[in-house]
């Protein structure tokens, strides 16, 4: 008798139409891979396309016109004329040299970029190496260089811009008591000394971060090739040119594109540090666009501007690409 109320229980449960109807729409989303890829992309695309592509396109196409942002004046339509403005007169090598405004800020973003990644890349390889030995206290030490890197851009450069002070500053302050300086000396003042104090400052910020994605990529080689390299007599220098520098070559793309967009798009530090001055010494070409959209209500120059970043970023990116990535390295 239990055993058909049971027996008669289940088949009920079982044939619940509701259950077996939910039942049923699971089994039939079934979805081939490539239309399971459609699926699962859209969501990530649609967000791209609204908060990335759409303003990209958007700046490209105010790039060509005037009083276009905020309709502040009536649009017009002027070609262009932005880029014409930015331009300015004169050979191209002798604007790029000489020239102030945007020349001026390119040639700061370039020096700016390339002089400090190949450092900050140099000391990170080397902090990172150091890192990935075994060491007493080596996971406090790999915390530690963070620290540097967790501070935020603006405060950073208000610290150091407070550091560097050409009166009470502590920089001059540890320059004078150990006999290098005889008297305060203005670091943020004079324009090829506030260059340098800025690549000091991103240099000393964001070589811990460029160590960080190196040591990731160090601890990814496998032990057993540079077992199977010592076998062979390998010494350390040939290992790290043999085994560790081509095997860290897609750690080291990533790496690159990381700090190089950020580093040609600066804003934040010479912002916070100089302002931009003196003399327009530190003004990055973010800051520049900054300056004529904002400060100067030029929209059609700023969005011409921020066009031509974006096409140097991207041209960046490109050249790292096609000069690291190779993809049967792993």
């Amino acid at each position: 008798m239990a055993d058909s109320v049971e027996s008669s229980s289940g088949s009920g449960y079982a044939e619940d139409p509701r259950r077996q109807n939910r039942l049923q729409r699971y089994r039939d989303l079934r979805f081939s891979e490539e239309e399971l890829a459609v699926i699962l992309l859209t969501p990530v695309v649609s967000f791209l396309l609204a908060v990335s592509f759409y303003p990209i396109f958007d700046t490209i196409v105010g790039s060509f016109y005037q009083g276009y942002v905020l309709e502040m004046t009536p649009k017009e339509f002027v070609g262009l004329e932005n880029y014409r403005s930015l331009y300015g007169s004169g050979p191209l090598l002798e604007q790029f040299l000489s020239g102030d405004g945007f020349w001026n800020a390119l040639r700061v973003s370039l020096i700016y970029t390339f002089v400090s990644v190949p450092i900050e890349t140099a000391l990170g390889l080397g902090l990172a190496l150091l890192l990935n030995r075994d060491f007493r206290g080596k996971y406090f030490a790999q915390a530690a260089i963070l620290f540097p890197w967790a501070i935020p851009t603006v405060i950073n450069a208000r610290i150091w811009a407070w550091m560097f002070n050409g009166q009470y500053g502590v920089v001059n302050d540890l320059l004078i008591r150990i006999g290098i300086l005889q008297t305060p000396f203005p670091f943020l003042a004079k324009p090829d000394t506030a260059l340098l104090s800025m690549l000091f400052i991103t240099i000393w910020k964001t070589s811990s971060f460029m160590a960080l994605i190196m040591l990731a990529g160090l601890q990814s080689i496998p032990d057993t090739l540079y077992e199977a390299s010592r076998m062979d007599g390998a010494g350390r220098i040939r290992q790290f040119w043999d085994i560790t520098l081509p095997l860290l070559k897609p750690t080291l793309l990533v790496a690159l594109i990381f700090r190089t967009l950020p580093a040609f798009q600066a804003f934040g530090l010479p912002y916070g540090l100089t302002g931009g001055g003196p003399a327009s010494a530190t003004t990055t070409l973010v800051l520049f666009d900054h300056q004529i959209t904002f400060n100067r209500l030029n929209f059609g120059e700023g969005a011409a501007t921020a066009s031509i970043i974006t096409l140097i970023a991207l041209g960046i990116a490109m050249l790292y690409v096609g000069t690291l990535y190779e993809p049967e390295v792993r």
